[in-house]
């Protein structure tokens, strides 16, 4: 029986063509016709500013010829959401999760985001926020099981955005992913 190719996580504090390729390509095929074809996120273009060293953290999976594979980040959770807050707390919003096609269903997501959260509890973070969407197939079932709990829906289109954070003190927090029903 031969072994899975090698996988390699790295934290990037800067980012080269290539990887900023990869993540803006993973951003267009994640939502498609819901964002401009040339737009460029903002951490994207100022990839230092959000990720750099005691910014955030951005985890790159690369295959075994060294190719991007993977992504993960958290960065400071700007609190633009009037409704999530959380005063007096070091919240990271979890951003740009993404596997390609050929790599998923053999735990590298749960891969990335146990590094990420590795990551978080030796920044000192306290909560974890991150949104996502229902077309994202199996999006909110993932960060379920990864301790998350739904704490907004917003039902509104094209976006119908849930809302979702989990505390780092929490027992489920130290107890790792949930188990599925």
């Amino acid at each position: 029986m031969s072994e899975a190719p090698p996988i390699t996580l790295e934290r990037l504090t800067l980012a080269d063509d290539e990887t900023l390729g990869f993540l803006l390509a993973s951003y267009r095929e994640l939502f498609g016709s819901r964002v401009e074809a040339t737009a460029v996120p903002q951490d994207l273009q100022r990839f230092a500013d959000h990720y750099g060293a005691d910014r955030g953290c951005l985890l790159l999976a690369r295959g075994a010829a060294g190719e991007p594979i993977g992504s993960i980040a958290y960065r400071p959770y700007d609190r633009r959401f009037p409704q999530l807050t959380y005063p007096g707390e070091r919240v990271v919003e979890v951003v740009r999760l993404f596997v390609v096609p050929r790599q998923r269903r053999q735990g590298l997501a749960r891969r990335l985001f146990a590094a990420l959260l590795a990551q978080a509890r030796r920044d000192a973070v306290e909560r974890l926020y991150l949104h996502t969407h229902p077309f994202l197939p199996g999006a909110e079932a993932f960060w379920l099981d990864q301790g998350f709990q739904v704490v907004v829906r917003e039902m509104a289109l094209p976006w119908q955005t849930l809302h979702l954070d989990r505390r780092l003190d929490s027992p489920q927090a130290s107890a790792g992913p949930r188990q599925s029903r």
